[in-house]
């Protein structure tokens, strides 16, 4: 997925927060056509962990990483992430798993673009992240539209990210699914660019 484009500099007033408690023990989809704001959003929860004091995975392919750099800016401890790249896209929901299992990590990220994840594999997943209360996030590259990753899905969100003024921008997150809270709901916050990005 791409790089990480944005920073946070102050959330909007909203009914429901987009926090780490939201989405502890949950499977969670967010889709978006274009990776930032899935990425930006989700780098949120991995800053909230960290200050929390609590281990943070990603697993991810070779060729498909995030701007360190652009992350360091916006509050995440790199030297702290355990980051997972794999040759395979279909090996990262077993490495999540793997993970998963450890019940070491408050968030796991799965960076898994178009690829699905086997039912089964789902069940296991979803179990293990209600057991270790873990925030099991998958990011999918599909529309709004698309259909989720399946049933097990605790909440789907769709991300998306537009231009407030120069480099300012606003990342949106559109709950479609949310089995906790019933109804759906929208969030979003303010955040900057990075240097050079108009």
């Amino acid at each position: 997925m791409a790089s990480s484009s944005t920073q946070k500099i102050r959330f909007a007033v909203v009914p429901t927060p987009w926090t780490l408690d939201e989405v502890a023990g949950r499977l969670v989809e967010i889709s978006g056509s274009t990776a930032s704001a899935a990425l930006t959003l989700t780098f949120t929860l991995i800053q909230e962990a960290q200050q929390r004091g609590e281990p943070v995975g990603r697993v991810t392919l070779a060729d498909s990483f995030f701007y360190p750099p652009d992350a360091a800016r916006g509050g995440v401890d790199l030297a702290s992430l355990v980051v997972v790249r794999l040759t395979h896209a279909e090996s990262i929901a077993r490495a999540g798993e793997k993970l998963l299992r450890s019940g070491g990590f408050s968030v796991i990220v799965l960076d898994l673009g178009g690829v699905e994840i086997p039912v089964p594999l789902q069940t296991r997943l979803t179990g293990l992240a209600h057991r270790h209360h873990t925030a099991l996030i998958c990011l999918t590259e599909k529309t709004r539209a698309a259909v989720s990753l399946g049933s097990l899905v605790s909440l789907r969100a769709h991300a998306e990210k537009k231009r407030a003024e120069e480099n300012r921008f606003i990342c949106a997150l559109q709950v479609l699914k949310d089995k906790r809270r019933g109804p759906t709901w929208h969030y979003e916050a303010f955040y900057a660019g990075p240097a050079g990005m108009c």
